[in-house]
Protein backbone atom coordinates (compact mmCIF):
# COMPACT_ATOMS: atom_id res chain seq x y z
CA UNK A 1 0.00 0.00 0.00
CA UNK A 2 1.74 3.18 -1.27
CA UNK A 3 1.72 6.21 1.17
CA UNK A 4 3.57 9.57 0.43
CA UNK A 5 5.73 11.27 3.28
CA UNK A 6 3.81 14.39 2.89
CA UNK A 7 0.78 12.69 3.76
CA UNK A 8 2.15 11.26 7.17
CA UNK A 9 4.23 14.81 8.46
CA UNK A 10 0.64 16.04 9.76
CA UNK A 11 0.85 13.55 12.29
CA UNK A 12 4.41 14.72 13.84
CA UNK A 13 3.93 18.07 15.69
CA UNK A 14 8.07 18.89 15.26
CA UNK A 15 7.80 18.61 11.99
CA UNK A 16 5.15 21.79 11.13
CA UNK A 17 6.06 25.51 10.88
CA UNK A 18 6.31 27.32 13.75
CA UNK A 19 6.33 31.03 13.68
CA UNK A 20 9.79 31.55 15.52
CA UNK A 21 11.67 29.68 13.09
CA UNK A 22 11.88 27.32 9.77
CA UNK A 23 10.90 23.71 10.62
CA UNK A 24 14.14 21.30 11.15
CA UNK A 25 14.68 18.60 8.23
CA UNK A 26 15.28 15.97 10.16
CA UNK A 27 18.21 12.98 8.99
CA UNK A 28 18.72 11.87 11.96
CA UNK A 29 16.39 8.99 12.03
CA UNK A 30 18.99 6.90 13.24
CA UNK A 31 19.70 8.18 16.57
CA UNK A 32 16.04 8.60 17.46
CA UNK A 33 12.88 9.25 15.46
CA UNK A 34 10.40 12.31 15.85
CA UNK A 35 7.16 10.89 18.15
CA UNK A 36 4.15 11.07 16.35
CA UNK A 37 1.08 12.93 17.58
CA UNK A 38 -0.07 9.46 18.38
CA UNK A 39 2.72 9.04 20.81
CA UNK A 40 2.40 12.02 22.73
CA UNK A 41 -1.33 11.67 23.34
CA UNK A 42 -0.54 7.89 24.65
CA UNK A 43 2.05 9.81 27.00
CA UNK A 44 -0.22 12.42 28.29
CA UNK A 45 -3.11 10.38 28.51
CA UNK A 46 -1.55 7.76 30.94
CA UNK A 47 -0.09 11.24 32.80
CA UNK A 48 -3.36 13.02 32.97
CA UNK A 49 -4.62 10.02 33.45
CA UNK A 50 -3.31 9.06 36.84
CA UNK A 51 -0.52 7.09 37.23
CA UNK A 52 -0.02 4.21 39.70
CA UNK A 53 2.05 1.34 40.08
CA UNK A 54 0.98 -2.24 39.60
CA UNK A 55 -0.65 -5.12 41.31
CA UNK A 56 -2.84 -2.99 43.73
CA UNK A 57 -6.41 -3.13 44.04
CA UNK A 58 -7.77 0.44 43.08
CA UNK A 59 -8.76 1.44 39.25
CA UNK A 60 -5.33 3.43 38.37
CA UNK A 61 -2.92 0.36 39.39
CA UNK A 62 -5.25 -2.14 37.64
CA UNK A 63 -5.50 0.20 34.65
CA UNK A 64 -1.63 0.20 33.98
CA UNK A 65 -1.53 -3.91 35.39
CA UNK A 66 -2.89 -3.50 31.47
CA UNK A 67 -1.20 -1.17 30.06
CA UNK A 68 2.07 -3.26 30.29
CA UNK A 69 -0.25 -5.97 28.88
CA UNK A 70 -1.55 -4.04 25.87
CA UNK A 71 2.32 -3.05 25.44
CA UNK A 72 3.32 -6.69 25.19
CA UNK A 73 0.24 -7.24 23.20
CA UNK A 74 1.28 -4.47 20.73
CA UNK A 75 5.00 -5.18 20.40
CA UNK A 76 4.04 -9.37 19.93
CA UNK A 77 1.84 -8.39 16.55
CA UNK A 78 4.68 -6.22 15.40
CA UNK A 79 7.32 -8.73 15.80
CA UNK A 80 5.48 -12.17 15.48
CA UNK A 81 6.60 -13.06 19.00
CA UNK A 82 4.64 -14.38 22.15
CA UNK A 83 2.70 -11.38 24.65
CA UNK A 84 5.04 -13.16 27.58
CA UNK A 85 8.36 -12.83 25.57
CA UNK A 86 8.35 -9.31 25.60
CA UNK A 87 10.02 -7.24 28.37
CA UNK A 88 10.55 -3.72 28.84
CA UNK A 89 13.57 -2.25 29.72
CA UNK A 90 15.77 1.43 30.44
CA UNK A 91 17.21 0.68 27.20
CA UNK A 92 18.22 -2.06 24.76
CA UNK A 93 22.36 -1.23 26.38
CA UNK A 94 20.62 -1.86 29.88
CA UNK A 95 18.73 -5.12 28.29
CA UNK A 96 21.28 -6.77 27.11
CA UNK A 97 23.76 -6.47 29.99
CA UNK A 98 21.25 -7.82 32.15
CA UNK A 99 20.67 -10.73 30.07
CA UNK A 100 24.60 -11.24 29.37
CA UNK A 101 25.40 -11.47 32.95
CA UNK A 102 22.35 -13.59 33.75
CA UNK A 103 24.07 -15.89 31.11
CA UNK A 104 27.24 -16.48 33.22
CA UNK A 105 26.18 -19.59 34.29
CA UNK A 106 25.73 -20.88 30.45
CA UNK A 107 29.21 -20.19 29.54
CA UNK A 108 32.12 -21.62 30.90
CA UNK A 109 36.12 -21.31 29.92
CA UNK A 110 37.08 -22.57 26.88
CA UNK A 111 33.59 -21.51 25.42
CA UNK A 112 33.44 -18.99 22.24
CA UNK A 113 31.51 -16.03 21.66
CA UNK A 114 31.02 -15.13 18.25
CA UNK A 115 30.06 -11.02 17.51
CA UNK A 116 30.68 -8.90 14.52
CA UNK A 117 32.94 -5.88 13.10
CA UNK A 118 30.24 -4.51 11.72
CA UNK A 119 27.97 -4.13 15.26
CA UNK A 120 27.03 -1.42 17.32
CA UNK A 121 28.99 -2.04 20.62
CA UNK A 122 26.32 -2.43 22.44
CA UNK A 123 25.75 -6.05 21.45
CA UNK A 124 29.17 -6.81 21.46
CA UNK A 125 30.48 -5.36 24.68
CA UNK A 126 27.82 -6.90 26.79
CA UNK A 127 28.76 -10.31 25.42
CA UNK A 128 32.46 -9.45 25.22
CA UNK A 129 32.42 -8.62 29.39
CA UNK A 130 30.46 -12.08 29.90
CA UNK A 131 33.07 -13.60 28.05
CA UNK A 132 36.07 -12.23 29.69
CA UNK A 133 33.86 -12.68 33.29
CA UNK A 134 33.64 -16.35 32.18
CA UNK A 135 36.94 -17.07 30.53
CA UNK A 136 35.45 -17.31 26.93
CA UNK A 137 37.13 -16.90 24.02
CA UNK A 138 35.87 -13.99 21.48
CA UNK A 139 35.84 -14.66 17.81
CA UNK A 140 34.63 -11.30 15.25
CA UNK A 141 33.11 -12.08 12.28
CA UNK A 142 34.67 -9.70 9.99
CA UNK A 143 33.77 -7.33 7.80
CA UNK A 144 35.00 -6.54 4.33
CA UNK A 145 36.54 -2.80 4.22
CA UNK A 146 35.48 -2.78 0.31
CA UNK A 147 31.87 -4.00 0.34
CA UNK A 148 31.04 -3.27 4.21
CA UNK A 149 29.17 -6.88 4.42
CA UNK A 150 30.44 -9.42 6.29
CA UNK A 151 32.90 -11.84 5.60
CA UNK A 152 30.97 -15.18 5.89
CA UNK A 153 33.31 -17.42 3.38
CA UNK A 154 34.12 -19.01 7.09
CA UNK A 155 31.62 -19.34 9.06
CA UNK A 156 31.85 -22.88 9.40
CA UNK A 157 35.40 -22.25 11.20
CA UNK A 158 34.26 -19.18 12.83
CA UNK A 159 30.97 -21.02 14.66
CA UNK A 160 31.81 -23.99 15.87
CA UNK A 161 31.06 -26.82 18.56
CA UNK A 162 32.93 -24.75 21.19
CA UNK A 163 30.59 -21.68 20.19
CA UNK A 164 27.82 -21.18 22.83
CA UNK A 165 26.03 -17.46 22.07
CA UNK A 166 26.45 -15.30 18.44
CA UNK A 167 25.41 -12.21 18.10
CA UNK A 168 24.87 -10.17 15.38
CA UNK A 169 22.90 -6.94 14.14
CA UNK A 170 20.12 -6.91 11.55
CA UNK A 171 20.97 -3.40 10.06
CA UNK A 172 24.38 -2.20 10.43
CA UNK A 173 23.43 1.99 12.09
CA UNK A 174 25.77 3.60 10.29
CA UNK A 175 26.44 1.61 6.48
CA UNK A 176 22.71 0.34 6.57
CA UNK A 177 23.64 -3.00 5.43
CA UNK A 178 21.41 -6.20 6.33
CA UNK A 179 23.41 -9.13 7.14
CA UNK A 180 22.13 -12.82 5.98
CA UNK A 181 21.06 -13.16 9.67
CA UNK A 182 19.07 -16.63 8.51
CA UNK A 183 22.77 -17.82 7.19
CA UNK A 184 24.09 -17.16 10.55
CA UNK A 185 20.83 -17.84 12.62
CA UNK A 186 21.46 -21.70 10.67
CA UNK A 187 24.81 -22.00 11.46
CA UNK A 188 24.47 -20.77 15.00
CA UNK A 189 21.34 -23.54 15.94
CA UNK A 190 23.35 -26.74 13.74
CA UNK A 191 26.10 -25.82 16.73
CA UNK A 192 23.32 -25.55 19.83
CA UNK A 193 24.48 -22.11 20.45
CA UNK A 194 22.27 -19.04 21.53
CA UNK A 195 21.22 -16.62 18.80
CA UNK A 196 21.07 -12.83 19.82
CA UNK A 197 19.89 -10.17 17.48
CA UNK A 198 20.08 -6.32 17.73
CA UNK A 199 17.52 -5.13 15.80
CA UNK A 200 17.55 -1.53 16.76
CA UNK A 201 18.29 0.30 13.69
CA UNK A 202 16.23 -2.46 11.78
CA UNK A 203 12.83 -2.50 13.21
CA UNK A 204 12.24 1.11 11.74
CA UNK A 205 12.57 0.05 8.46
CA UNK A 206 11.39 -3.07 7.59
CA UNK A 207 9.21 -6.00 8.88
CA UNK A 208 10.24 -8.71 11.33
CA UNK A 209 8.66 -11.75 12.33
CA UNK A 210 10.95 -13.29 15.62
CA UNK A 211 9.49 -16.67 15.33
CA UNK A 212 10.33 -17.01 11.61
CA UNK A 213 13.92 -16.10 12.55
CA UNK A 214 14.32 -18.72 15.20
CA UNK A 215 16.59 -16.45 17.25
CA UNK A 216 17.04 -16.70 21.44
CA UNK A 217 17.21 -12.98 21.82
CA UNK A 218 16.21 -10.09 20.04
CA UNK A 219 16.60 -6.24 20.91
CA UNK A 220 14.94 -3.20 19.75
CA UNK A 221 14.32 0.45 20.89
CA UNK A 222 10.79 2.53 20.80
CA UNK A 223 12.22 5.78 20.54
CA UNK A 224 13.47 4.50 16.97
CA UNK A 225 10.45 4.17 15.50
CA UNK A 226 7.86 7.23 16.29
CA UNK A 227 7.90 6.44 20.25
CA UNK A 228 9.24 7.19 23.57
CA UNK A 229 12.83 6.35 25.20
CA UNK A 230 12.05 2.83 26.37
CA UNK A 231 13.98 -0.50 25.56
CA UNK A 232 12.14 -3.91 24.53
CA UNK A 233 13.40 -7.36 24.64
CA UNK A 234 11.71 -10.28 23.10
CA UNK A 235 13.43 -13.72 24.49
CA UNK A 236 11.90 -16.77 23.00
CA UNK A 237 10.10 -18.95 26.14
CA UNK A 238 12.41 -21.62 26.17
CA UNK A 239 15.01 -19.81 26.80
CA UNK A 240 13.28 -17.22 29.28
CA UNK A 241 12.20 -19.61 31.91
CA UNK A 242 15.55 -21.02 32.26
CA UNK A 243 16.90 -17.27 32.25
CA UNK A 244 18.13 -16.99 35.92
CA UNK A 245 18.05 -13.27 36.15
CA UNK A 246 19.22 -11.36 39.11
CA UNK A 247 16.20 -9.32 40.99
CA UNK A 248 14.98 -9.12 44.52
CA UNK A 249 13.95 -11.83 45.91
CA UNK A 250 10.39 -10.77 46.59
CA UNK A 251 9.95 -9.72 42.95
CA UNK A 252 8.39 -11.87 39.89
CA UNK A 253 9.76 -15.28 39.45
CA UNK A 254 8.08 -15.95 36.26
CA UNK A 255 8.17 -14.04 32.64
CA UNK A 256 8.42 -11.74 31.17
CA UNK A 257 8.12 -9.68 34.42
CA UNK A 258 11.40 -11.74 36.10
CA UNK A 259 14.00 -9.71 33.53
CA UNK A 260 11.89 -6.38 34.25
CA UNK A 261 13.57 -5.30 37.63
CA UNK A 262 12.30 -1.66 39.25
CA UNK A 263 9.30 0.47 38.55
CA UNK A 264 9.08 0.90 34.61
CA UNK A 265 8.39 3.36 32.70
CA UNK A 266 4.84 3.13 32.25
CA UNK A 267 4.26 6.53 30.67
CA UNK A 268 6.76 5.34 28.44
CA UNK A 269 4.86 1.84 27.10
CA UNK A 270 1.27 4.01 26.85
CA UNK A 271 3.41 5.95 24.11
CA UNK A 272 4.86 3.00 22.53
CA UNK A 273 1.42 1.84 22.14
CA UNK A 274 0.53 4.99 20.52
CA UNK A 275 3.65 4.86 18.34
CA UNK A 276 2.40 1.31 17.12
CA UNK A 277 -1.08 2.46 16.67
CA UNK A 278 0.62 5.20 13.95
CA UNK A 279 2.27 2.32 12.05
CA UNK A 280 -1.06 0.45 11.80
CA UNK A 281 -2.54 3.73 10.57
CA UNK A 282 -0.13 3.38 7.61
CA UNK A 283 -1.25 -0.30 7.17
CA UNK A 284 -4.24 -2.45 4.98
CA UNK A 285 -5.35 -5.75 7.15
CA UNK A 286 -8.05 -7.38 8.97
CA UNK A 287 -6.03 -8.02 11.94
CA UNK A 288 -3.46 -5.21 13.33
CA UNK A 289 -0.78 -7.76 12.79
CA UNK A 290 -1.41 -7.59 9.17
CA UNK A 291 -1.77 -3.59 9.35
CA UNK A 292 1.75 -3.57 11.12
CA UNK A 293 2.91 -6.10 8.30
CA UNK A 294 2.01 -4.33 5.84
CA UNK A 295 2.75 -0.89 6.86
CA UNK A 296 6.46 -1.84 7.47
CA UNK A 297 6.16 -3.60 4.26
CA UNK A 298 5.41 -0.01 2.81
CA UNK A 299 7.57 2.05 4.97
CA UNK A 300 10.37 0.04 3.02
CA UNK A 301 9.42 0.27 -0.10
CA UNK A 302 9.00 4.34 -0.32
CA UNK A 303 12.38 4.22 1.98
CA UNK A 304 14.40 2.60 -0.35
CA UNK A 305 13.54 4.58 -3.66
CA UNK A 306 14.25 7.85 -1.53
CA UNK A 307 17.89 6.00 -0.48
CA UNK A 308 18.80 5.11 -4.00
CA UNK A 309 18.36 8.30 -5.15
CA UNK A 310 20.79 9.73 -2.40
CA UNK A 311 22.96 6.65 -2.95
CA UNK A 312 23.16 7.87 -6.95
CA UNK A 313 23.72 11.28 -6.06
CA UNK A 314 26.68 10.56 -3.96
CA UNK A 315 28.30 8.36 -6.21
CA UNK A 316 28.55 11.12 -9.22
CA UNK A 317 30.25 13.93 -6.39
CA UNK A 318 34.16 14.62 -6.53
CA UNK A 319 35.67 14.75 -2.86
CA UNK A 320 32.63 12.34 -1.12
CA UNK A 321 33.72 9.00 -0.10
CA UNK A 322 30.14 6.82 -0.06
CA UNK A 323 30.39 3.63 2.80
CA UNK A 324 27.45 1.45 1.21
CA UNK A 325 27.26 -1.87 -0.19
CA UNK A 326 27.22 -2.69 -3.37
CA UNK A 327 23.75 -3.24 -5.47
CA UNK A 328 22.12 -6.15 -4.99
CA UNK A 329 22.96 -5.75 -1.03
CA UNK A 330 19.72 -5.68 1.08
CA UNK A 331 20.31 -1.85 3.40
CA UNK A 332 18.36 -0.09 5.18
CA UNK A 333 18.13 3.89 4.15
CA UNK A 334 21.25 5.15 6.43
CA UNK A 335 23.77 6.76 4.10
CA UNK A 336 27.06 7.18 5.57
CA UNK A 337 29.85 9.42 4.01
CA UNK A 338 32.70 11.23 4.05
CA UNK A 339 34.39 14.58 2.72
CA UNK A 340 37.75 14.66 1.48
CA UNK A 341 40.05 16.98 3.87
CA UNK A 342 36.61 18.25 6.04
CA UNK A 343 36.08 17.18 9.48
CA UNK A 344 32.62 15.86 9.42
CA UNK A 345 31.42 17.83 12.60
CA UNK A 346 32.57 20.83 11.02
CA UNK A 347 30.70 19.98 8.13
CA UNK A 348 27.49 18.97 9.45
CA UNK A 349 27.57 22.22 11.86
CA UNK A 350 27.34 24.08 8.18
CA UNK A 351 24.42 22.20 7.26
CA UNK A 352 22.66 23.22 10.11
CA UNK A 353 23.77 26.73 10.46
CA UNK A 354 22.82 27.04 6.71
CA UNK A 355 20.18 24.62 5.94
CA UNK A 356 18.34 23.42 9.04
CA UNK A 357 19.27 20.39 8.68
CA UNK A 358 19.93 17.82 11.31
CA UNK A 359 22.67 15.74 10.58
CA UNK A 360 24.76 13.53 12.66
CA UNK A 361 28.23 13.06 12.97
CA UNK A 362 30.75 10.77 14.57
CA UNK A 363 31.36 7.09 15.63
CA UNK A 364 27.68 6.09 16.18
CA UNK A 365 28.98 3.64 18.66
CA UNK A 366 29.90 0.97 15.97
CA UNK A 367 33.75 1.91 16.78
CA UNK A 368 35.45 -1.28 15.74
CA UNK A 369 34.23 -0.52 12.15
CA UNK A 370 35.34 2.90 12.57
CA UNK A 371 38.96 1.74 13.42
CA UNK A 372 39.04 -0.84 10.85
CA UNK A 373 38.13 2.14 8.06
CA UNK A 374 40.54 5.01 9.67
CA UNK A 375 37.65 6.96 9.55
CA UNK A 376 38.20 9.11 13.07
CA UNK A 377 41.17 10.88 12.03
CA UNK A 378 38.44 13.45 10.24
CA UNK A 379 35.60 13.01 13.15
CA UNK A 380 34.06 9.78 11.86
CA UNK A 381 31.18 9.50 9.67
CA UNK A 382 28.49 12.28 8.04
CA UNK A 383 24.99 10.36 8.61
CA UNK A 384 22.25 10.95 6.82
CA UNK A 385 19.31 8.29 8.32
CA UNK A 386 15.65 8.62 6.31
CA UNK A 387 12.66 8.44 7.94
CA UNK A 388 8.96 7.56 6.51
CA UNK A 389 8.62 11.55 7.02
CA UNK A 390 11.33 12.36 5.00
CA UNK A 391 10.03 14.10 1.57
CA UNK A 392 11.47 13.87 -1.62
CA UNK A 393 12.01 17.54 -1.31
CA UNK A 394 14.42 17.50 1.63
CA UNK A 395 16.28 14.87 -0.70
CA UNK A 396 16.41 17.80 -3.16
CA UNK A 397 17.54 20.32 -0.67
CA UNK A 398 20.25 18.04 0.22
CA UNK A 399 21.78 18.20 -2.84
CA UNK A 400 21.38 21.33 -2.88
CA UNK A 401 22.97 22.44 0.28
CA UNK A 402 25.81 19.78 -0.73
CA UNK A 403 27.43 20.63 -3.88
CA UNK A 404 27.42 24.27 -2.12
CA UNK A 405 29.12 22.84 0.76
CA UNK A 406 31.62 21.30 -2.38
CA UNK A 407 31.49 24.39 -3.71
CA UNK A 408 33.16 26.66 -0.56
CA UNK A 409 35.19 23.90 0.43
CA UNK A 410 37.27 23.36 -2.85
Amino acid sequence: MPFSSESIRACFPALQERADHKPFIFFDGPGGTQMAQQTIDGLLGYITGGMANLHGTFATSRATDELLEAGRRGMADFLNCQPQEVAFGQNMTSLAFAIARSLGSFIQAGDEIVVTELDHRANVDPWVTLAKDRGAVVKFIPVNPETYTLELDHLDELITAKTKLVAVTMSSNVVGTVPPVEQIIERAKAVGALMVLDAVHATPHYPIDFQKLGADVLFCSAYKFFGPHLGIAVVSAGLFENLPVYKLAPAPAYIPDKLETGTQNHEGIAGLLGALAFIESLGEGNTRQERLRTAMQAVEEQEQRQAQELEAFLQTLPHVRLYRAPAGTRKTPTVAFTLEGVNSREACAWFFENYNMNIADGHFYASTLAEKLGIMAQGGWIRLGLAPYNTDQEIELFKTALLAFIKRSY
